[in-house]
């Protein structure tokens, strides 16, 4: 897991914390996410245990890049930026951005809740996992081709670092020549 996060870090220019200790929780979070779901998924978040519904938060997760850019860390702090690693800048918190539909799928929570202030909860009824698919759907980097199959498109592109702005959704639908 660590070799992973180095050769990640250094592909895009980043460090891993500098704190032996907590460095070593992350790891050992992202190991423990792998062996219980599958699959990598932050170890500061709560996943669902359904890849489809946590694509967004595999490690390194889609909100890294704008976190590290913005404030210097990603969420949970495994990835940062140079200055932050010499101790030139602080580390600082950093805000959540993941979606409140995205987190609520991982608590099961009622699919009417989703966007209701706290305290007005809808009553109990099936949750945001079980009521539908999470709809895919093609999405494809106008700067570099980068193509993804997945509910929305990355924050940056993992290819070019094109900002989401840049991907443009293709259409699925049969077509036939003749």
């Amino acid at each position: 897991m660590r070799q992973r996060a180095e050769s990640d870090a250094k592909t895009y220019g980043y460090y891993l914390h500098p704190d032996p200790d907590f460095l070593k929780d992350l790891l050992e979070g992202l190991k423990r996410n792998e062996e219980r779901y599958g699959y990598p998924s932050c170890p500061c978040r709560l996943a669902s245990g359904n890849f489809d519904y946590d694509r967004d938060i595999l490690c390194p997760c889609d909100y890294r890049d704008p976190d590290v850019a913005e404030f210097g860390a990603c969420y949970c702090a495994l990835y940062i930026r140079k200055d932050v690693y010499e101790g030139k800048s602080p580390l600082t918190p950093v805000p959540e951005r993941r979606p409140l539909e995205k987190q609520l799928r991982a608590y099961g929570a009622p699919a009417e809740a989703v966007g209701k202030p706290s305290g007005e909860a809808a009553a109990p009824t099936a949750t945001v996992s079980a009521v539908s698919e999470v709809p895919k759907k093609l999405w494809y980097c106008k700067q570099c081709g980068y193509v993804v199959f997945r509910e929305d498109p990355p924050y940056i592109c993992p290819v070019c670092k094109a900002k989401r702005e840049m991907f443009a959704e293709v259409k699925i639908g049969t077509h036939f020549f003749g």
